[in-house]
């Protein structure tokens, strides 16, 4: 195996055109339909940095920017962002394109992270990062900070550690009403 990779010899795009049977009742580009596709190119993105198979384990935050209109072509980018010993953050860029105008819309981004399996589904080491530019850089740091924030999230929010006071001033601007019993 090796021992580090460059981010750019995994990365990977994938262009399809958006048909009638992709959109949803709005006429829109279903949200769903781009997340699967979205979810396929951060699993071949990793699967390539790892060479092996690799399962998601969590989507960090997708925001749905700019719809998606039937007859435009749809470009997903992904690449490797961060790597643990067996996890990797995929980045995945989602733009669209008008084929009459040549538009080009960002339409989301989003961070998928990946784990790699052996055949019988144990985590397996895979090869770091290696970072050849500032932008690298940023997007590592960018991903452990975004790894810090969840635990932190994840561990602040358990039953057994949270505490109704301290959140109770911020619920007075929300569409709310509190009958604690």
């Amino acid at each position: 195996m090796e021992k580090f990779k460059t981010s750019k010899e995994t990365r990977i795009s994938l262009t399809e055109l958006m048909l009638p049977a992709h959109s949803n009742f709005g006429g829109k580009i279903h949200g769903g339909y781009i997340l699967n596709l979205m979810d396929q190119i951060a699993f071949a993105c990793a699967s390539k940095h790892s060479r092996s198979y690799c399962v998601t384990a969590s989507v960090n935050k997708v925001d749905f920017l700019n719809p998606i209109e039937v007859g435009e072509l749809v470009t997903l980018k992904a690449s490797i962002n961060y790597t643990g010993r067996t996890s990797m953050v995929v980045g995945v860029r989602v733009e669209s394109e008008n084929i009459t105008t040549g538009e080009l819309k960002h339409c989301n981004s989003s961070y998928f992270t990946m784990v790699a399996k052996d055949a019988n589904g144990k985590n397996i080491p895979i090869p770091g990062l290696l970072l050849t530019d500032k932008q690298g850089v940023r997007r590592f740091a960018r991903s452990i900070q975004r790894k810090n924030e969840s635990t932190l999230r994840g561990s602040k929010f358990t039953s057994s550690k949270f505490q109704v006071e301290e959140y109770l001033e911020d619920l007075k601007t929300e569409n709310v009403s509190l009958q604690l019993t």
